[in-house]
Formats: C-alpha cells, sequence, structure tokens
C-alpha cells in the first residue's frame, strides 16, 4: 500500500481524498496555489507544498511542478481528482516515468478514451451500442454534407477534442450546416487547439445517464449502478440523482453489461464513467467515457455505502475488486452549489465569505473546501460545495434537500443555493419528467422580499 499521496487538485476534491488518505493510514501531501493558500485542503494535508500563482497554467496544470512537489515530499503517488490533469495521458506518462502511481487511468487508455472519435470507434468494437454518424474524423465539408444527409437531420457536430459544451452544434436543417461547421471548428480551434470534428445523429429528448465503473489490474470489471445527470446548463451538470427515476430494471441491466463489456474490452483499470444517452424510447447509446472520478460520484457512494476514492486507491494498488454489480437501495441527490448569481445569469460571484452556516441531520452530506472568512479566488471553477441527501425514497430525499437547502446559509457572495430551492418546487422535477433540455424552459422566480 502507498505510504504518501500527492493530490494534485484542489478545493472539495482535494479534501475528500485527504478524508479517505487518513482512514486508511495513508500520509497526504496538499498542493496549492497563492489563492488558495487558505483552503481547507491545505489545513488539512499532512503536508503542503505552494506549486505556483493563482493561474491555473502555472500552478495545477504546471507538471514539473507538481512532479517537483511530489519528489521533494517523497510521495509515492499523486492522485488527480477531476478536471486538471485528472484525464492528461502526457502527466500520467511523466508519472509512471518517475516511479509515482498514478492513482487513474494509463497513458494509453487516457489516450484512447479521451479522443471522443476513437473513444467510439472502440465501443463499436467492443459492441456498445453508439449514436449513428461518422466514423472518425470528418476529412472535409463536403464529407461532413454527405454524411448528415446519410444520417438524417437534426445532427450534432462534435469537436472530437471537445468538452464542456465547447465545438457543439445542433443542427436542424442541411442549409445551417456551413455556418455551424465553420463556427464549430472556429470554437474548437482557440479552445483546444484543434478543429477536428466528428457527427453524430441528434437524440431527441434525451436523458444524460452514466454508469460508474471499476475496473482492476487483471482485466476484471464491475458496475455500480447508473446516476441521473440530464439538469444541465450550457452542457455544465447541476444536479444529479440516483437511481434514474426514468430508469427500469431491464434498462439497468442492459446498461450495466454495456459498460462492464466497455471497460472490460479495453482492459480498463480504476474508476471511470461510461455516459450514455437515452431517448425517449429507451434506447440508449455510448456518448464518451471519463476516465477518472465524477464530481457527482458522493450520490453513488451514498446509496450502495461504498467509498469510491478507498476502492481507487486499492486498485491502484493491485487490489483486485469483488467483481460485484451493485444496484441503488436507496435515493440520493446532489445538488452543486456555485459562486454564481442565478438571478443575474449565473454570474460567477467570487469574493468573501462572511457568514457560513451548514445544514445537517440525518441523510444529509456537505462536501466543500469552504468556511466563514474564507475568499474565493475569481481563477478556477465557481463550484464551492456539493450537497448531498439520501433517503427510502425519491420523494422522501427531494423533502430533505428542500429543508437542507433552506438550513444553508451562505453571505457576503451570491449562490446558486435559491436556483436549487426552486428546482425542487418545480412540477416537472417532482414528477422525474426532464430531458437535457429542461433548463431551456426554466425561468427563475424573482426572490422574495424579506
Amino acid at each position: 500500500m502507498f505510504k504518501k499521496i500527492l493530490i494534485a487538485n484542489r478545493g472539495e476534491i482535494a479534501l475528500r481524498v485527504i478524508r479517505t488518505c487518513k482512514e486508511m493510514g495513508i500520509k497526504t501531501v496538499a498542493v496549492y496555489s497563492t489563492a488558495d493558500a487558505e483552503s481547507l485542503h491545505v489545513k488539512f494535508a499532512d503536508e503542503a507544498v505552494c506549486i505556483g500563482p493563482p493561474a491555473s497554467k502555472d500552478s495545477y496544470l504546471k507538471m514539473s511542478n507538481i512532479i517537483s512537489a511530489a519528489e521533494i515530499t517523497n510521495a509515492d503517488a499523486i492522485h488527480p481528482g477531476y478536471g486538471f490533469l485528472s484525464e492528461n495521458a502526457k502527466f500520467s506518462k511523466i508519472c509512471e516515468e518517475h516511479g509515482i502511481k498514478f492513482i487513474g487511468a494509463s497513458p494509453e487508455m487516457i489516450s484512447k478514451m479521451g479522443d471522443k472519435a476513437t473513444a467510439k470507434a472502440t465501443m463499436k468494437a467492443a459492441g456498445v451500442p453508439c449514436v449513428p454518424g461518422s466514423d472518425g474524423i470528418i476529412a472535409s465539408f463536403e464529407d461532413c454534407e454527405k454524411i448528415a444527409k446519410e444520417t438524417g437531420y437534426p445532427v450534432m457536430l462534435k469537436a472530437t477534442a471537445g468538452g464542456g459544451g465547447k465545438g457543439m452544434r445542433a443542427v436542424w436543417k442541411a442549409e445551417n450546416l456551413r455556418d455551424a461547421w465553420d463556427s464549430a471548428r472556429q470554437e474548437s480551434k482557440a479552445a483546444f487547439g484543434n478543429d477536428d470534428m466528428y457527427m453524430e445523429k441528434l437524440i431527441e429528448e434525451p436523458r444524460h445517464i452514466e454508469i460508474q465503473i471499476v475496473g482492476d489490474s487483471t482485466g476484471k470489471a464491475c458496475h455500480l449502478s447508473e446516476r441521473d445527470c440530464s439538469v444541465q446548463r450550457r452542457h455544465q451538470k447541476l444536479t444529479e440523482e440516483t437511481p434514474s427515476p426514468f430508469m427500469t430494471d431491464k434498462l439497468r441491466n442492459d446498461m450495466g453489461l454495456a459498460a462492464v463489456k466497455a471497460a472490460e474490452y479495453i482492459s480498463y483499470e480504476g474508476a471511470g464513467t461510461i455516459e450514455f444517452l437515452v431517448d425517449k424510447h429507451r434506447k440508449f447509446y455510448f456518448m464518451e467515457m471519463n476516465t477518472r472520478i465524477q464530481v457527482e460520484h458522493p450520490i453513488t457512494e451514498q446509496v450502495i455505502d461504498f467509498d469510491l476514492i478507498r476502492e481507487q486507491i486499492l486498485v491502484a494498488a493491485g487490489v483486485p475488486i469483488s467483481g460485484k454489480n451493485y444496484t441503488p437501495n436507496l435515493h440520493s441527490i446532489e445538488c452543486r452549489i456555485n459562486a454564481e448569481d442565478p438571478y443575474n445569469d449565473f454570474r460567477p460571484s467570487p469574493g468573501k465569505i462572511t457568514t457560513l452556516h451548514a445544514p445537517g441531520g440525518h441523510g444529509v452530506r456537505l462536501d466543500t473546501h469552504v468556511y466563514a472568512g474564507y475568499t474565493i479566488p475569481p481563477n478556477y471553477d465557481s463550484m464551492i460545495a456539493k450537497l448531498i441527501t439520501t433517503a427510502q425514497t425519491r420523494e422522501e430525499a427531494i423533502n430533505k434537500m428542500k429543508r437542507a437547502l433552506d438550513e444553508f446559509v451562505i453571505e457576503g457572495i451570491k449562490t446558486t443555493i435559491p436556483f436549487h430551492r426552486q428546482l425542487m418546487d418545480h412540477p416537472d422535477y417532482l414528477a422525474g419528467n426532464y430531458t437535457t433540455k429542461f433548463m431551456e424552459g426554466f425561468k427563475m422566480q424573482a426572490p422574495q422580499e424579506d
């Protein structure tokens, strides 16, 4: 087992990993930028190393600084969390070359599954259902026109190196294809330095349902059931739940088997997520694979009583998995609490938290790195907390979330707490009747006067 793990991340996920390491008797090293010196993950680690100024490119994305921090503290493993370098094949390779275990996917696996066109081709070969569309990268606009005609409108153009909704365009008519092609390539080139595109059939009334998987060094994989991540704004998830209100026993079994088949086909090692689009007829299609832990992993942990971070560490140390597939026996919901103003088009709201009162009680979990007096820097993702409620039924979990949101007080900045409180009263959400288009029709109600 590892003696010391460096966590190459920040905020709540770094703190989450530190907590599990402490329970396993493993020493921890936090890294931080100068903007994060007061974060709880820095305070709670056994050691902490400053790796640069606030800009991510000069700190959390600076591979040489992170490797140096691992070497001077004699860390024998690095946990990358999510975001930053968690799906960077080059960084995984550098760790390997320096004799430091990367607690995540191998460089080859990240490369194979990180490129969406290659991933889709791999999944097709594995026999996993895929959305109809192009076979890999589209060579020219003429080919784009031909593939769109064969696939049938509407279609979705996607950047092969894309993420966060960048380089994506929905096209409903042939006459709009050229503009979509040009603008998507331009956006992708600016964001990722790569303008390669592929195309998929646009799935109407889609739900975004993902399957959590874990694979070990023997090539064995298992699944830990599903998460419904359909409530999104600009392709960014806002809330997640498990089990999905859209799920049936047959669909869960079929999707779980497909996810395990995908993981075992590529001999995947570590925790990962197979993401699917599911249409209104409950037909599911492979969308992408995330070769890392997910933001929403806590709801899976809650409904099956399972520490996914611990499992990541064990698998990385060569411990085989049980091979058991899991089914949720409780219901859990996660609300991402962002430092944003939901009444002002979700504009970022960094600054000093003057007051914080955390909710509590049975079935309430709060993952956060912030506290009263903490200043949220403007340099990073706006998520400052994850509020998770768990209960016997969906209705009970929603009622518990309403109560927890009412208790959750953060002053000094704007947060998305009011959005989530209104979401929990929305008739379509209460009915479990939502798709990835849900937010297009959602309107915030004006705040009530005190």
